[in-house]
Parts: C-alpha cells; structure tokens; sequence
C-alpha cells in the first residue's frame, strides 16, 4: 500500500460521521453537526440549532419519523369467531423535537397520529388521532466510576429482544410507560437499573385523551453484566399489577410478581441468546403460577456467498391446566413484541411450545433476506390458543390435540437509503388439530412497509 493511501485511509478514519437515523430517536446526537467536515443535507439547519458556537453540545433538534404499511390477512384468528378477511393500511406520523444542555440535561418531546384506513375491526392498537408519544427529561451525572441517568416522564423502554418489554413497534400505536427511570453505568460493564411505570393507555375519543393510572403499573430492578468481550448476563425482577384483568376462568386483579434471567453471547461465527421468566402472584382467588423460556441459537458462515446464518428459535410459555384450580397457571407475556415471531400476529406467548428454524442471507450490505419454518404445539390441551399479545382463539380451551400448526415466513428488508427504508414480509399459516377442532381455516398474511426518518 502506497503512502498515499494510507494517508487517506486514516483520514478517513478520523472524519467524524454524520449522525444516523436511529429506532429511538432521542439517543441521536446531532451536536456532530458543528465540525465543518460534516457532509450536509438540505434542512440541517433544523437538525442542529446551536445555542452558540462556543457551546456546541447546548442545541436544539427537531425530526420527523413516517410508516406507512399495507397489511393483507386472509384469515384473522383463523377464521373463528367474528373475524373477517382484512385489507387495509396502517399510517404512524411522528414529529420530535429534542433539548439538549451540555450533555447533562435533555428534554425530548414526540407526538404521534395513528390511522388505519381500510381496517374493518379497530383494537386500541390502531388509531389514535393525535396524542403526546413521548414527553420526558433526563439528567446525567458522572458519579464515581460511573455515568448515572435520571428519566421521568413519558417515555419508551425495551429489555433485550422485547420478548417481554417492548416498544411494540409492530402495530400502529407504540407503548409508551409514564415512568421513573434511573440507571448506573460503570465502565460499559455493569449497568443498574431502576425502574417505576405505568403503562399508558390508548383512546381515539379526541386528542391528547391518552393516560396512565395506578390501577395499571409495572416496576421493577435490572442488573445487566459483561461477562466477556463477547458475552453477557442479566437479570431482574419486577411486579406487574393490573385490575379488573380478564382471563378465560378468572376476572380480578392481578398481581405478578416476576423474576428474568438472560444470557446472551458470540464467539467464532456462533451466538446464542436464552431467556426465563417465572412469574408468581394472585388473581382474585387464585394463585398464580406461570413461565416462559426463549432462545435463539445460531452459526453465521462469514466468508461465505451472501453471508448466510443458520439459526434455531426455541420458545415456551405456560397454559393453564386446571380451569376449576386454586392455580393460574396462563403466563402473561406483558408488553411483547410482534415481531419476535411474525408481524402477522398468528403466535402469541402463551400456552407455547415453539420452534423455528431459519436461514438469513445477506446479498448486500443494505439488504437483509430471512426464510424461516415453525412449527407451534400447546403447552397444555385445557387452555386456548392464543395469538398476539394474548388473544384466546374462541372454543380452542379444551378442545382439539396439542398440535395447532406449522408456518412459512419469508422477509425481505432494504435500506434504501439513510432515511428510507423498506420491507415486505408474507406467512402462510396451516393449522393442525388444535385449531381444526373448532373450523380454524389456514391464514395467509402479507405486509409491505416503507419508512422515512428525517
């Protein structure tokens, strides 16, 4: 390599870089903007407000996040019950703006507008015509060896893969958390969290009509370590209080008391995730007594054509066995995430046995391609199939075998550039005797999404 070269390449290296768009767009920091080396782009001086040149971390930033997604399901729920074929788009606007003084104190404000055209069954997921997404302040301190954050307000959080805890960015409307949140980070190793919430709850009667209340409150402590450069545990605990739950034998409040261990890590083309929850607490007169396993396990070929990684999902969940018991025995899966399994909403975790293998392939550095197979099995013959959050099929509880069916999926996703972004997916569901049992028809799904984030 010529000198030349090699004076380019570490130019290059040290070139500060633009900012991205990210999935939480208060982590972005546009303060990069201030460097002159910077590339720019029309309506920067929007991105980027400087409170004066010699301050350059005090700015404030204002930005825009659109999704607009078609949506085909030929068989919603599998065809039982009320439900009908469904054709229709789902649209989510956001608009931001973000405060930031000195890299110490930050208030970020987002507003969202949900519609469905098309949709012929609303859920709360849907619409919600305009309404405060997200408004919150964070302060940062250093404290000893590490960096502390303080949070309050309403604001948006996941845990891990969102298996549980999510954003739940799937459906039109995400899940916001009015809440207190406070973390200590210490050497990108240890990271304590602390955390009080109450889910906000969605309306579409007007605007701004959304709220919380604590008749609807999670809370909990997180410790997550670095085991190696490569590798990590982490482990919670957490209540879940909510009144006047229902479920297929029991109507009351409900509380859970929940405990979460992870481990996660990568080495020489092998990753692994494995997660279990347990949850114990009280509904009405019963008690509760439910849990949930999760894990992926993979082997990606680096050096091969299109990068390909063989990889095997395997998940479980707890059903109730005993409709007439003292014991719950039907997990809650909290706040999950639709796209953990598919965006068709055919699998919810609960009353699960699961396993999908799958193959990613990637044909080029924007492009992703995943082909998977699943197969899906009852926990217990006397509670429901669920599908997504956890939505009981009607007459399935104690009807039919332990076998409710296998799916295809396939999902393709471009980035077509740093503010557009796409991707299309389609499932074709064939149910077994669980769901046959009671006139449950085979589903096909197709959604096809674009976004823009500015």
């Amino acid at each position: 390599m010529g000198s030349a070269s090699v004076l380019a390449k570490a130019e290059q290296s040290t070139t500060p870089k633009r900012p991205i768009v990210l999935f939480n767009r208060w982590q972005e920091d546009w303060s990069v903007l201030a460097d002159p080396q910077i590339q720019r782009e029309n309506f920067d001086r929007l991105k980027y407000i400087p409170y004066s040149p010699e301050e350059p971390e005090t700015y404030l930033s204002f930005g825009i996040n659109i999704r607009e997604r078609y949506e085909n399901n030929e068989s919603v729920n599998f065809s039982v019950g009320d439900s009908v074929p469904q054709s229709y788009v789902i649209s989510r606007s956001e608009v931001h703006a973000d405060l930031r003084i000195a890299n110490q104190l930050q208030g970020f404000i987002q507003l969202q507008s949900d519609f469905a055209p098309g949709k012929a069954i609303m859920t709360p997921v849907d619409q919600n015509r305009l309404d405060t997404e997200l408004a919150f302040i964070t302060l940062v301190e250093q404290f000893g060896d590490g960096i502390f954050k303080f949070r309050f307000g309403r604001q948006q959080y996941a845990f891990d893969l969102q298996r549980f805890i999510s954003v739940r960015d799937g459906p039109n409307v995400r899940q916001s958390y009015d809440a207190i949140w406070a973390d200590y980070e210490i050497d990108k190793t240890w990271r304590l969290i602390s955390f009080y919430s109450q889910p906000v709850v969605t309306r579409n009667n007007r605007a701004f009509d959304d709220y919380s209340s604590n008749s609807y409150t999670y809370s909990g402590f997180r410790a997550e370590r670095k085991v190696t450069e490569h590798g990590a545990a982490i482990a919670y605990v957490s209540h879940f209080k909510q009144d006047k739950a229902k479920y297929l034998n029991v109507t009351g409040n409900e509380g859970r008391n929940i405990l979460d261990v992870r481990v996660t890590g990568n080495n020489n083309g092998f990753d692994g995730d494995v997660e279990l929850m347990g949850q114990v607490g009280s509904i009405a007169d019963k008690h509760i007594r439910a849990w949930a396993l999760g894990s992926l396990f993979g082997y990606t070929f680096k050096n091969a054509f299109w990068t390909p990684r063989l990889g095997i999902q395997i998940d479980a969940a707890s059903g109730n066995h005993d409709k007439d018991g003292n014991t719950l025995g039907t997990f809650n899966p909290l706040f999950p995430n639709g796209y953990y399994f598919t965006l068709a909403g055919y699998t919810g975790y609960v009353n699960l046995v699961h396993v999908k293998p799958s193959l990613v392939v990637v044909p080029s550095s924007n492009k992703v391609m995943l082909f998977a197979v699943g197969t899906q099995w009852r926990e217990t013959t006397a509670d429901a199939v669920y599908t997504q959050p956890n939505i009981p099929v009607p007459g399935t509880a104690g009807e039919g075998g332990y076998y409710t069916g296998a799916y295809l999926q396939f999902r393709f996703d471009w980035k077509m550039s740093n503010h557009f972004t796409s991707a299309v997916e389609a499932v074709h569901f064939i149910v077994a005797e669980a769901l046959q049992a009671v006139d449950g028809k085979n589903a096909d799904y197709v959604g096809v999404e674009i976004k823009f984030g500015w």
